[in-house]
């Protein structure tokens, strides 16, 4: 008890020493209170606990008040355990919080003196790598001058990215770092300008070939031997651009001069011409013009003189590496060149391929085979500048646009084609050729791909059963049976003919892909020929009755041929055209009905025409006045005049069954029309009836001389006897004329009782309508009146 008083009695500061002690002091009464009296006498001993335990429950006999003793003095032990425990954590606390206060302002102010340490270091960097650069610049040590301001960069960049740390000096520095940096780029630009000097034409002669001649570039070389005398190598000062980030700009700015007056004019005009004449000191580069050849451009030429303006680039400017002299990794071994390379290499390409390349696809599949030697100078040409470093990489455009010449070809060729029909298209249609079913079109010979099938027929006809019915026509029928008629034709259509048959005629020497695209070309031209000529001409398709007329026969024409076009080539063709995709017979419906359309219009104007100059003769009433007269007179010489004019203009031109069922059918019109005014008639005077049968025989008279379709009047005669073929009214008109002359007696015995003449042509009310205009009534009228049923 008196070691726990000696403890609580110290209730202010302990030492550490005190502490001690006493925690030891306070572990041997621990010991003592679990062994007991003589714990430390012989190792059989127990101490006072477990005696106690080993009586209660061993040896059975009643401890109980000792047991309570020991448990007071225990709790007693615990609670001082419990204060002194208190009592050092407050202690120990206490301490470690002021220590750790301590320590972090320690820190903090390291922190402080680091970071200026820091900045002032970083200044001093700034500082001599200034002092560094100006001593490299007077020296004209370019790449050295140019690392030093970007070390002096760098270190403002850090400077100015310390936040909290704002110094009024960096804003100084930043200006002083900036009119450093112009001074470096002026003395480069300055030896850049004396590196490479271009001699330029006028701005307004820009594109064109004396401006071309006038153009010069001059490149210093400097020997080995008096480098240093005469001035910085061409290395130093490019790699010092490129130190500065400068390179790409002033690399860009030759390219584009490089482009416009050097290698775009050496492309565009093949009479240009690159020569070099090399002085002491420089290197200078000029153009020549010689006598183009207009009958061959020449990509091989072309390359050539290409190359020739790279391997003077590559020999007297831009074989530079852009790597600093105090590296050596691999990442930096780009060379100059293949910077320049990247930059003009695609528009490059792209004039190559436009304005060589292009002229030089052949537009004949024979001379495909030649363009052999125009892909291996185009692989020559992109080794050679792979070789030196212009260029990166596999196969380019350039090379992909060469080897790939026959779908160029293709292309090339189509356009030709299409471009070629519709020159024919849109050309007159009145410079014309005629056509004969024994006129040869100048076609390509083709060996006869069905002879095989021709011969089968043969057989198959021979081997007919006899209890067959063997026609006799079978083998009788005309050579031209099925021969377009004679007519004339617009030549630029037997021109379209010839072309489609010659690109036809082309495809089936050509590769299967190239075969397609001319078959479908072909196609193409007929359906730009539906759709553009109709447009193009439509005015005088509408005006002109004889264009109207050639074009029906253009139309028929090309469905005649279309018919066959297709089986013509149908087994010289590629595979994938063999099996029925070759043809054409689908476009002759379309054809047929475009030629129908334009001259049934025009048939339409001309019918319209007759009616109107018809119109003016006063319904043919009241004839025994001469003003009637003379307006109907006039009204069918108009329209006889204009028959005859259509069938001159007609003439030689239509085939002869059109042009007939044509005349025909515009004269029927006129007769129908004429008919119809006289029978509507109410009154017909004797003179008028006189004057209305002189109108009708001149009608009858002059009407079939308009059938001249032959040039030849001697041929002419069989078609004019042959009108009523033609004329469904002229026995109408006829029969009228009968009427018109005739007694009531001989107009009944015409009628014969409905199985006459005049019962064919017309009905009884029209004929009673003719009696009664024409006599007065009497008996004999109302009894002839009577006979007519």
């Amino acid at each position: 008890g008196s070691l726990v008083a000696a403890v609580l009695a110290h209730s202010g500061r302990l030492d550490k020493e005190d502490l001690g002690t006493r925690i030891g002091r306070l572990s041997r009464r621990v010991e003592e209170l679990k062994a007991g009296p003589g714990a430390g006498g012989g190792s059989g001993g127990r101490g006072e606990v477990c005696n106690m335990i080993n009586k209660k429950y061993n040896e059975f006999l009643p401890s109980m008040q000792s047991a309570e003793d020991l448990v007071s003095q225990v709790d007693g032990l615990s609670g001082n355990i419990d204060l002194l425990k208190a009592g050092i954590e407050n202690e120990v606390q206490r301490d470690l919080n002021v220590a750790v206060a301590e320590f972090t302002e320690l820190k903090q102010q390291l922190e402080r003196d680091t970071l200026v340490l820091s900045i002032l270091k970083k200044l001093q960097e700034f500082d001599t790598a200034i002092k560094e650069y100006n001593t490299a610049l007077l020296e004209k040590k370019y790449v050295a001058a140019a690392q030093q301001l970007e070390k002096a960069r760098s270190s403002l960049n850090m400077l100015e990215s310390r936040k909290g740390f704002e110094l009024k000096i960096l804003k100084a520095l930043g200006t002083e770092l900036t009119v450093q940096t112009q001074n470096m780029l002026y003395h480069l630009g300055e030896e850049w300008q004396k590196l490479a000097v271009w001699k330029l034409p006028p701005s307004k002669e820009s594109s064109s070939l004396e401006s071309a001649m006038h153009s010069e570039l001059h490149l210093r070389t400097v020997p080995s031997k008096e480098e240093e005398i005469a001035g910085p190598p061409v290395a130093s000062v490019l790699q010092a651009f490129a130190v500065l980030g400068e390179l790409h700009t002033k690399l860009k700015i030759f390219g584009q001069l490089l482009l416009k007056y050097v290698l775009k004019p050496l492309i565009s005009y093949p009479s240009l011409q690159p020569f070099t004449e090399e002085q002491s000191d420089v290197f200078i580069l000029r153009f020549k013009s010689k006598e183009p050849n207009l009958d061959h451009f020449s990509p091989m030429e072309v390359f050539d003189k290409i190359k020739l303006i790279f391997e003077v680039l590559h020999k007297y400017l831009l074989n530079v590496p852009l790597e600093q002299p105090a590296e050596d990794k691999k990442e930096c071994r780009l060379t100059l060149a293949e910077l320049l390379g990247d930059m003009i290499w695609e528009e490059l390409s792209d004039c190559l391929i436009q304005n060589c390349l292009v002229n030089s696809i052949p537009t004949n599949s024979s001379k495909l085979e030649q363009y052999i030697e125009v892909i291996k100078s185009t692989e020559e040409f992109e080794k050679a500048l792979k070789n030196m470093q212009f260029l990166k990489g596999d196969t380019t455009d350039l090379l992909k646009y060469a080897r790939n010449v026959n779908s160029h070809f293709a292309n090339k060729k189509c356009q030709d084609v299409i471009v070629a029909a519709r020159n024919l298209m849109t050309s007159e249609i009145h410079n014309t050729v005629k056509i004969t079913p024994d006129s040869c079109v100048t076609l390509p010979r083709l060996p006869d791909p069905g002879a095989g099938d021709h011969l089968k027929m043969q057989k198959t006809s021979k081997l007919l059963p006899n209890d067959m019915v063997n026609l006799e026509n079978e083998t009788k029928l005309s050579q031209y049976t099925f021969s377009l008629p004679t007519c004339r034709i617009s030549s630029s259509v037997e021109k379209l003919m010839e072309l489609a048959y010659q690109t036809l005629l082309e495809a089936t020497a050509s590769t299967d892909q190239c075969c397609i695209q001319l078959f479908y070309s072909v196609r193409n031209i007929f359906q730009l020929f539906y759709d553009v000529v109709p447009t193009y001409h439509k005015e005088n398709l509408q005006k002109l009755p004889q264009l109207a007329a050639i074009h029906h026969n253009n139309c028929m024409y090309i469905a005649h041929h279309l018919l066959t076009l297709g089986h013509q080539f149908r087994y010289r063709l590629t595979n994938i055209l063999c099996d029925g995709a070759a043809t054409f017979v689908d476009l002759v419906p379309g054809f047929r009905r475009l030629g129908m359309e334009c001259f049934l219009a025009q048939m339409r104007v001309q019918k319209g025409e007759i009616l109107e100059r018809l119109s003016s003769a006063r319904n043919f009433s009241n004839m025994d006045d001469e003003e009637n007269y003379c307006a109907a007179n006039k009204a069918i010489r108009q329209v006889l005049h204009q028959l005859k004019r259509l069938g001159k203009v007609w003439q030689d031109v239509l085939p002869v069954n059109i042009y007939c069922k044509a005349m025909g059918t515009l004269l029927n019109t006129a007769l129908t029309e004429v008919v119809t005014r006289i029978a509507a008639l109410e009154d017909i005077s004797a003179e008028d009836a006189d004057r209305l049968y002189s109108l009708c025989r001149t009608m009858v008279e002059e009407g079939p001389q308009v059938f001249t379709p032959l040039p030849e009047d001697d041929k002419n005669k069989k078609y004019q006897e042959e009108v009523p073929v033609y004329v469904q009214k002229w026995m109408t008109f006829k029969e009228l004329m009968i009427i018109l002359q005739a007694n009531l007696q001989e107009i009944v015995d015409q009628w014969a009782d409905g199985k006459g003449p005049l019962a064919a042509e017309f009905s009884a009310a029209e004929v009673k309508s003719l009696i009664r205009a024409l006599f007065q009534n009497t008996e004999r009228r109302a009894a002839a009146l009577a006979k007519i049923k």
